[in-house]
Formats: structure tokens, sequence, C-alpha cells
């Protein structure tokens, strides 16, 4: 029964490490892919390129993990350093005023985990600013445009990515 066991903690280990390390395909194209990377930034730091619709995070070596993103719509991009201040699974969204202006009829609160939350699988906030975050999506077909308010968009099986790998603290560069 012992051995039994092993064998089954062996081919679990195994396959919780291919699910970590495998590339993650979506129906419209490979998300995310390890990408050269040149920028004086330290290993860590996540750079959102606004106009190409990506965000890295810097592995060092001249080497970054690359993801496909959607972005702040014209008049809601921004700019600028901030940090990671929160980690957050399946988060409640509360409409920020803005959007809550431009949509009286959203609820006050979505709870995580609700079909119509937009925060989708995880958060990732940012300090200072604004309501920001790099988030899920419940909209995987808004990834690659200019859709939001500001926040950073993912495909969830990348924010569940970009999550393992990064911590509170992580600075994030966001330019235009």
């Amino acid at each position: 029964m012992r051995s039994a066991y092993r064998a089954f903690a062996a081919t679990l280990a195994a396959a919780a490490s291919f699910v970590v390390t495998a590339p993650a395909i979506t129906s419209t194209a490979q998300a995310r892919e390890v990408v050269p990377f040149n920028g004086d930034v330290s290993p860590g730091t996540i750079v959102v390129r606004t106009n190409e619709r990506k965000l890295y995070l810097v592995l060092g070596q001249g080497r970054a993990m690359r993801y496909k993103v959607g972005v702040g719509r014209t008049g809601r991009q921004w700019a600028g350093r901030s940090i990671i201040s929160g980690k957050h699974i399946r988060p409640a969204w509360s409409p920020p005023k803005d959007i809550k202006r431009d949509n009286p009829r959203l609820p006050d609160v979505i709870p995580g985990g609700a079909p119509s939350n937009p925060m989708g699988a995880a958060a990732l906030t940012l300090s200072g600013g604004g309501d920001y975050a790099i988030h899920g999506t419940n909209n995987p077909g808004s990834i690659g445009g200019f859709v939001s308010y500001g926040c950073i968009r993912m495909y969830n099986h990348d924010i569940m990515d970009l999550y393992a790998r990064v911590g509170v603290g992580t600075p994030v560069i966001v330019t235009r």
C-alpha cells in the first residue's frame, strides 16, 4: 500500500509540475512565452507596454515572460510606476465611481467568482493614484485590445501564472 501511495504522490507531483511549467494555449494563440527583453529594469519587475498591449515579467539575463493583455481605452490610459499592494483570488468587485457613473445599473458589489465579475480568477492591486489592478477577466475576447478604465486585463490562466510568480511589493512600470 505504501508503494502505491508513493507512486500516486510521484504522479501527482509530476502533474503539478507540468501544470505550472507547461505553456498556456488559448483558442486564439499562445498567450505567454519567454522572449528576449532589453531594458534597464531589475529582474522581478513587471513592465506593461500599453501600445504593444503586452505585459513583461522581467526574468533577467536579457529575458522576460511576455503576456498578452487588454489595457486602458483612449482617455483611460496611464503611465508611471507603482507596486503590487495586494494579491487576491476570486475577489469581489465594487465599481469605482467613474465606472458606476457611466454604468449606473451596476450593483455596488459583484461577488467573487460570479460570472458577471470583471476581475476574473485573481487580481494584483496596485498602490497609489487610483483603483487600478492587473487582473483576470470574464471577457477573454477583450485581451489584446484597448478596453478598460485603466486596469490591465489578462487571460485567467495567465493572471494565475503571474500571481504565482510575484509578491506584494513587486515593482510595476506602465509605459504608453
